[in-house]
């Protein structure tokens, strides 16, 4: 039977045997799914290991996604932009492909929300690598400006600079930040510790749309202050989480799986709903 895995440390909490389990049956395609926490020293050795012993494919989550962006033989285009790899494909030459599936996943999960991207005004909270893996596919939606915002400003700027010749990006500080901006993406890990990126309250709107991509049983920190403050539509990062999986798990096998009853199925493990 195929093997996948999800590299991480720690990665015990991970949902990415669940929802590869269940694209898997929904698909009828026989594989097993597991998990893999080597420290950080070990990866490479064990990502070696992996593909040595019948590996098919892997997934790599923090904090080795940069680590791996090293270790393949092979980039796609969209790895390469993003500078990290969060999918591994052993290809039948026996090539090692990385691909970075986090972009799509994020504009394939606000889109199943009904949020317009074209011609529409993004701020983009943080630049670190989630948000370097999402600018390159969201500015392919040709919004009318992309605008990041980080509490380091200056990695703000090289990152705008960075993309500039894919669509209208721009770098800002919070200070200098004027709306009206119809999508606010979240890409720090501020929800993780239950902080807040340095956001003015006046920049929330009835109309705008939120999205943190970090998840959790309850609303994050994010969210919650979002809808104190006007926000109607506000979306978490679960979607993101399943459609970058779908994502990876077309790269594997060549068939792409549904994604509405796995969510579902998630939200209802989680406890959700």
């Amino acid at each position: 039977m195929d093997r996948y895995l999800v590299f991480g440390h720690p990665v015990r909490h991970s949902k990415s045997p669940f929802i590869h389990t269940l694209f898997a049956r929904q698909t009828q395609q026989e594989l097993e799914y597991g998990l893999a926490e080597p420290s950080v020293d070990e990866f490479a050795q064990a990502l070696r290991t992996f593909f040595d012993q019948g590996g098919k494919g892997c997934n790599v989550t923090v904090p080795f996604k940069e680590q791996a962006f090293t270790l393949v033989d092979r980039l796609s285009p969209r790895a390469k932009r993003a500078g990290a790899v969060n999918t591994i494909k052993l290809t039948d030459d026996g090539v090692l492909l990385g691909d970075n599936t986090d972009g799509a996943g994020l504009v394939a999960d606000l889109k199943s929300h009904g949020v317009t991207l074209a011609d529409n005004r993004i701020l983009l909270l943080g630049a670190g690598g989630a948000a370097r893996g999402a600018l390159a596919p969201l500015l392919a939606e040709l919004p009318s400006e992309l605008v990041i915002a980080n509490r380091t400003h200056t990695k703000a700027q090289q990152l705008a600079a960075e993309f500039h010749d894919l669509g209208p990006v721009t770098a800002q500080t919070y200070e200098q930040l004027a709306g009206p901006f119809d999508l606010v993406i979240n890409s720090t890990s501020a929800s993780l510790q239950g902080e807040l990126p340095p956001l003015a309250p006046a920049l929330i709107h009835t109309d705008i749309a939120i999205y943190d991509m970090m998840y959790g049983a309850s609303d994050t920190a994010f969210i919650s202050w979002a809808k104190q403050h006007g926000a109607r539509q506000t979306m978490d990062g679960l979607g993101m989480l399943v459609e970058q999986a779908a994502e990876a798990f077309t790269v594997w096998r060549g068939i792409r799986p549904g994604t509405k009853q796995v969510l579902r199925e998630l939200k209802r493990n989680l406890g959700v709903i």
